[in-house]
Formats: C-alpha cells, sequence, structure tokens
C-alpha cells in the first residue's frame, strides 16, 4: 500500500494543508514585524557578534 493511500484514509486530513499553510504565514508575518521594527543600533550590535573577542 502507498503511503497516498494511508492519508485518504484519515479523516478530516484536508484541513491540515490549510492549517500549516496558515502557520507558516503567521509565523512568517511575525517574524518580518520583528526584523523590520529593529532599530539600526541593534542590528549593527547583532551584525557584530561574530567579529567582537568576548567584549561587550
Amino acid at each position: 500500500m502507498k503511503f497516498r493511500n494511508y492519508l485518504t484514509s484519515i479523516e478530516g486530513i484536508s484541513a491540515y494543508p490549510l492549517f500549516t499553510l496558515i502557520l507558516f504565514m503567521l509565523i512568517f508575518v511575525l517574524a518580518s514585524i520583528l526584523i523590520f521594527s529593529k532599530s539600526k543600533k541593534t542590528i549593527d550590535h547583532i551584525k557584530n557578534i561574530p567579529l567582537e573577542d568576548g567584549q561587550e
């Protein structure tokens, strides 16, 4: 039996793709809002973290 046959036998399986799409879009929008709301100073600090030698 193919994997596709297992999925068609589950009741209400058609709601899962819609739910995951909505969840992905919510996370993507939230991440975009958080990224674009950061100040230039914060972005510069985060950008330079790998170059610092443990000093603030």
